[in-house]
């Protein structure tokens, strides 16, 4: 492997995670169906609580002395709705 190359790798690589973190995404019906949510990690809920073509994100967003705190969000749903 060249100098340019290995340089390059890593930079290549992120993008790569990043472009495909969001097809990783957890959906759920319900938020009671979350357990164990962890610091940064993002959940899909689909309750039917957001405004049409959005959907709910929970996410872990700080460590706190109980636990992780969740914040929640309606946010643009990306693709068709699967049953």
């Amino acid at each position: 492997m060249t100098k340019v190359s290995r340089s390059l790798a890593l930079p290549a690589g992120l993008v790569l995670w990043l472009l495909t973190s969001p097809a990783l995404a957890q959906v759920v019906s319900r938020e009671q169906d979350i357990i164990d949510l962890r610091l940064g990690q993002r959940v899909m809920v689909d309750d039917g609580s957001c405004p049409a073509g959005q959907i709910k994100e929970v996410q872990g967003s700080q460590m706190t002395t109980s636990g992780v705190l969740r914040t929640r969000k309606c946010i643009q749903r990306l693709g068709t709705k699967k049953r």
